[in-house]
């Protein structure tokens, strides 16, 4: 284990002792509840099952939470006190001058703003291209629909590190190529964006979205003269708003968090998750101002799950229930 990866696995451990109590107090409470409905009247058997499924939830937002809890605190009080015993969970002096640190020291604006710009462009893509494959699986009739389905169905199951030295040969290739190679070579927002461009899973998605739509609507879409075009983009996506949001943060999560490839095809235009390892090889004796920088990389995720969380729920169960 190197000298870095140790310093946090010692931040880390001193309060999972504490995670471990919260975790089985829930649980004997559960217990309890289980049993004091088994003995008591039916009344109190449906109050027990009730209040036994908020504690169920209660234990998983623990889980949850715990971990982004202690990376704040860790983030609010010295290294020293971090690895004190008994552990800080609650922080009494919070320094919040250490966000100022990780931002100016770990240059975390210009590793933002390449996160943001890369992500942007693979979510749309990702969600042109899939509301077009989505939409003619589930309208079009072509010759071998069905076998050209499930070949973007078993790229799903081709994990990236499989094509990962195709990509990269593709864009070193590209970088030779005069004018393009400017544009989508090594070292260019091209390289970390174009691999990302296209997704099955998208593909899958918008078509089990599409497919729930009414034949009957298309049918009156076309007796209005509405064609393919104007009935994908005014009727069909809009009516498959919740799967489309839920497949945008699928993408912007998944794009954000890619460490792997940008930090091999690029060196000027890297990305924030491998600032977030630059800046711990910087501050290695300040641990704290590393913590502070995760928080800051992860302040986008969480203002979009807050926002979307209900579109994500939307989009996740749509046709799950019929009638």
């Amino acid at each position: 284990m190197s000298a870095d990866a140790g310093v946090v696995v010692a931040a880390l451990s001193p309060g999972f002792a504490q995670f471990l109590a919260i975790i089985g107090a829930l649980v004997v409470v559960a217990g309890l509840l289980a049993l004091l409905g088994s003995l008591g009247p039916p009344s109190w058997a449906r109050r027990a099952r009730l209040v036994n499924r908020y504690v169920l939830l209660a234990v998983l937002a623990v889980i949850v939470l715990f971990p982004i809890y202690i990376t704040l605190v860790n983030s609010l009080i010295s290294p020293a006190r971090i690895a004190a015993r008994p552990p800080t969970l609650v922080p009494t002096d919070p320094n919040f001058d250490v966000y100022e640190t990780a931002w100016n020291q770990g240059h975390l604006s210009a590793y933002l703003f390449n996160s943001a710009v890369v992500t942007i462009c693979i979510v749309v893509g990702q969600l042109v291209t899939s509301i077009f494959a989505g939409y003619a699986f589930a309208f079009l009739r072509f010759p071998f629909r069905r076998t050209i389905f499930v070949l973007f169905l078993a790229t799903m199951m081709v994990p990236f590190e499989v094509v990962f030295f195709t990509n990269l040969q593709t864009v070193v290739t590209m970088g030779k190529v005069p004018l393009v190679g400017r544009f989508m070579g090594l070292d260019t927002y091209g390289a970390l964006v174009i691999p990302f461009l296209a997704t099955g899973f998208g593909a899958f998605l918008l078509r089990q979205a599409f497919l729930q739509l009414p034949r009957d609507l298309k049918d009156a879409a076309a007796l209005d003269g509405y064609g393919h075009w104007r009935f994908m983009w005014r009727v069909a996506v809009p009516l498959a708003r919740p799967t489309v949001a839920a497949l945008t943060l699928f993408s912007f999560f998944d794009a954000w968090n890619q460490y792997l490839w940008p930090l091999v095809v690029s060196d000027h235009y890297r990305t924030v998750q491998v600032g977030l390892r630059q800046l711990s090889r910087v501050s290695l004796d300040q641990i704290n101002v590393t913590f502070a920088g995760t928080i800051l990389a992860a302040l986008p995720l969480f203002v979009l799950l807050l926002v979307f969380q209900k579109q994500l729920v939307r989009g996740l169960t749509a046709g799950a229930v019929k009638g």
